[in-house]
């Protein structure tokens, strides 16, 4: 495979179920999507405004490789938030990026600036 695995982050499913971006507008049919579990639980836990939405957020969910909290993900979340001010959720899910070799998908780059080895992609900017 020689797609590279994105990170997505909760605003960006929550765009996607909206249909503010599109998966086209980031991804290649041979990149990998994975979300860690941070993103997971943020995502189901949004208050959906219909049930077509929140079904589409699970779907896209269950498609994604999930990234879980393991010792490598907290030792990264607390060197991470050693170093800035980044809050406990942001933490973890730059640091399951950064484990998993991946980039960050992102409409939020300001809650990951002070993150100097993070890849980062804004698919609003694009």
């Amino acid at each position: 495979m020689s797609g590279k695995s994105l990170v997505l982050d909760t605003n960006v499913i929550i765009y996607l179920s909206q249909r503010i971006v599109k998966i086209s507008d980031f991804a290649s049919f041979e990149d990998k999507l994975c979300i860690s579990s941070i993103t997971y639980m943020e995502a189901m836990g949004y208050p959906f405004k219909t049930r077509e939405e929140e079904l589409f957020v699970k779907e896209l969910c269950d498609m994604c490789d999930l990234i879980d909290i393991t010792k490598p993900v907290i030792d990264k979340t607390i060197e991470i938030r050693k170093k800035s001010k980044v809050k406990l959720p942001d933490a973890i899910i730059a640091a399951s990026t950064i484990i998993s070799s991946a980039t960050l998908v992102t409409a939020n780059v300001k809650d990951f600036h002070d993150i100097e080895e993070i890849k980062i992609i804004d698919p609003t900017s694009i």
